[in-house]
């Protein structure tokens, strides 16, 4: 039977020895220690001399008021991992927590491991001082570049998301997450409670979500934390939780609280996960949450100036500035002296070793867990051969295909084959995009309440469906981030609601580059279809390609961006995306039934080359007089059908036809892997002859890509305003495309 929810006076007894409370008390003071130093120290990091003016950093950057909690949460949760051998990561969701982290990943050893320069003596103090927020430093969020981070938290809603996305198909791994009270009031975060409905104890790890109520964001209460402490029990237990709440601010008294609180909720999450493990039957579970409400800034400064800071908003940054101040020096220097460094660290700058035997060792470290480093675990994909489900093509434009129907056998296969290391997340839209044969082999992951009339929904899914882009986004982010691989398919106009997330990951790829000890990961893959060409029945609200404008904002180093014009070009793209490593790769692709123009063999050398003549389609023999070029599915059905009006209405005018797959081909080669040089794009284009140039999404882009080259102000427009208003209004008076149009088909 599964314990109920309790006030914290029911755990208020502590399990800590007097040693035991001492010692963890100490590495609490050491972390605290080391954060403060972060924010203000430049030299003098353990005050062997008398503070003064000089030592400290002349800007002084960075976010104390959510620390000492972080600190506080880390030391305790460390004592469990050791006593109970727990492989686990930390989240942490506060948006400045980076003095938190970069400390205890310091105290584990883990810092100095990855960053020798930075050693466990006053030199390396000093660097490790130094570097915070500092020009060539390091950022004040938990950034890639600390140990142990799969969450930066400078854009706040997604740390329980991911840590959702790290415990799926983990079935040891426990994740804390730490959720900041401001981070509460973001839609994803109010939406990621729910992530509960998703996590099977069977299959599954566990995610312990910490709710830390400190009172204040920037310069506001948060919500949260003023509503009465009955309404929070009752929203968080109509989210499906047990919460447990704590409160306080008397260190010693809150230590031993804290300690027995942890050890209930880890019980009963072994409680959890054994019974479901053991009776094979999954059901959805009451997961236990903790509330920990504490002084914002705690054991910071108390009053600056006649003002109150801490538990207030003004502990959020740099609780005492300007240090020209006497009185503003003289409250810093206390503030330090007040954790007793020298009784923390030995003559030497090194951590005393008592303390140092706190932390677990190895990878039970949170900061060396290699869950943390995703690339450490990463298994390959076992993909099927995509040519298998190549549709067979005997004249090009003659056959019509559903290209992600097919795409969905080989998303079946690649489903059977791996089992526990690769899933599908989308916001309700898998079967309407055309994927349904994926539900051949498994289904969609459910832990709710079923009904008899419902399909394809168990414990067990390999499809992730909620009606939230930024949930789907986020699983699958902390999916590939731990070291795993997955799909994103979603309709085309409503990925834009996932624009920000799609930056920070775009930015933790592009740094994670950077840093020879962060090993390569699964690329993100989105697969946009339902786009903006075939709306009929939803209209102008479904219809924005602006996604690949902002992909293609991104460094060059982590941004794919693929257009399949058929079907067997749309495996040969899924094929390779899903064996790419550190990209974000975007395919664009219909869902409709449309033509297909390239055998699976020339649709392989096609995408190889991302770019190229379609010979087949052209009847120039040397200089074309005029080049139809073209990129997405329906852009390139509109060009070969303008290519055969002008080949019949103006036989004498030569015709290229060149199809763009990969749009980084049109960048010039100096500013993309892909791009081509200035003779290969004239080879293609030609150097002086107008280019007509259909492209799926804003024509601005096209420009922004090519107006260096060379025949770059010969591109005009096509313009053939007759025909098109004729065939404009035969829609209206028919409600569908006349039959020569709907039916086109390449007559050559």
């Amino acid at each position: 039977m599964q314990r109920q929810a309790q006030p914290a006076a029911a755990v208020a007894e502590g399990p800590l020895s007097e040693a035991e409370l001492k010692t963890l008390h100490a590495y609490w003071q050491a972390a605290n220690y080391l954060s403060v130093g972060q924010i203000y120290l430049l030299a003098n990091p353990l005050l062997r001399e008398p503070l003064q003016v000089k030592h400290i950093k002349p800007r002084l950057l960075g976010h104390w008021g959510t620390t000492p909690g972080l600190n506080f949460l880390y030391a305790h949760l460390n004592r469990v991992i050791k006593a109970r051998d727990l492989d686990a990561i930390f989240i942490c969701g506060p948006g400045h927590g980076g003095p938190a982290m970069v400390a205890n990943a310091y105290l584990e050893g883990t810092y100095t491991e990855t960053y020798p320069d930075v050693t466990p003596d006053l030199i390396g103090l000093q660097k490790l001082f130094r570097q915070f927020s500092f020009p060539g430093g390091i950022p004040s969020h938990d950034a890639p570049e600390t140990p142990g981070s799969i969450h930066e938290g400078g854009e706040l809603g997604y740390s329980l998301t991911h840590a959702y996305g790290a415990a799926f198909d983990n079935p040891s791994l426990k994740v804390f997450c730490v959720v900041g009270d401001g981070e509460a009031e973001t839609g994803p975060l109010a939406a990621s409670w729910h992530s509960n409905k998703f996590l099977n104890p069977q299959t599954d790890g566990a995610v312990l979500p910490i709710l830390h109520l400190n009172g204040y964001k920037i310069a506001n209460p948060t919500v949260l934390a003023r509503i009465p402490e009955d309404e929070l029990r009752q929203l968080l237990e109509g989210y499906g939780y047990a919460p447990y709440i704590i409160a306080g601010d008397d260190p010693m008294d809150m230590h031993q609280r804290m300690a027995a609180l942890l050890d209930l909720v880890l019980d009963q999450i072994d409680e959890i996960q054994g019974k479901a493990r053991k009776n094979g039957k999954p059901a959805r579970p009451r997961w236990p949450l903790i509330v920990l409400r504490t002084p914002k800034g705690w054991t910071g400064p108390k009053e600056v100036d006649g003002l109150p800071v801490e538990g207030t908003w003004r502990a959020h940054q740099v609780p005492v500035d300007d240090m020209t101040k006497p009185e503003h020096l003289r409250i810093l220097d206390r503030w330090l002296r007040s954790y007793h460094p020298e009784e923390l660290f030995e003559a030497s700058g090194a951590l005393k070793p008592e303390l140092r035997a706190l932390p677990p060792k190895g990878q039970r470290r949170m900061s060396a867990n290699p869950h943390a480093n995703g690339g450490e675990v990463l298994q390959e994909l076992r993909l099927p051969d995509f040519r298998n489900y190549a549709v067979k093509v005997e004249k090009p434009g003659t056959r019509f295909d559903e290209a992600t129907k097919v795409l969905g056998a080989f998303l079946r296969d690649i489903i059977r084959q791996n089992p526990h290391n690769f899933r599908i997340m989308g916001p309700d839209e898998t079967a309407s995009n055309r994927l349904s044969a994926v539900y051949d082999v498994t289904s969609k992951t459910w832990l709710a309440e079923t009904l008899p009339v419902d399909e394809h929904l168990a414990p067990n899914g390999r499809v992730m469906e909620i009606l939230s882009e930024h949930l789907c986004q986020g699983w699958l982010e902390g999916y590939l981030l731990t070291g795993r691989h997955g799909l994103f398919n979603c309709y085309e106009a409503f990925i834009h609601i996932v624009d920000a997330m799609f930056n920070q990951h775009a930015k933790w790829l592009e740094v994670t580059n950077r840093l020879p000890w962060r090993r390569p990961i699964a690329s993100f893959n989105y697969l946009l279809t339902s786009h903006v060409w075939r709306q009929d029945h939803n209209g102008f609200t479904h219809q924005d390609p602006g996604f690949i404008d902002l992909v293609m904002n991104k460094k060059a180093e982590v941004v794919r961006v693929y257009l399949a014009p058929d079907t067997n070009c749309l495996l040969s793209i899924a094929d390779h995306c899903l064996r790419s490593r550190q990209y974000v790769n975007v395919i664009v692709a219909g869902k409709q039934r449309s033509l297909n123009y390239l055998s699976m063999d020339d649709a392989i050398v096609h995408c190889t080359r991302g770019i190229g003549i379609w010979d087949w389609a052209s009847n120039d023999t040397g200089e074309p007089d005029v080049v139809m070029a073209c990129a997405g599915d329906i852009p390139t059905l509109e060009t070969l059908a303008a290519t055969d009006l002008i080949r019949k209405h103006l036989p004498d005018l030569k015709v290229r036809v060149v199809n763009v797959v990969d749009l980084m081909k049109l960048q010039p080669n100096s500013e993309h892997p892909h791009g081509l040089s200035d003779a290969e794009f004239d080879a293609l284009f030609t150097a002086s002859r107008p280019v007509i140039f259909a492209y799926h999404g804003y024509p601005w882009l096209i420009h922004r890509l090519c107006y260096r080259r060379r025949n770059h102000q010969r591109h005009v427009r096509q313009r053939m305003m007759d025909e098109r208003l004729r065939h404009r209004q035969y829609t209206r008076d028919h409600g569908e495309d006349e039959p020569d149009v709907r039916d086109w088909t390449w007559p050559y």
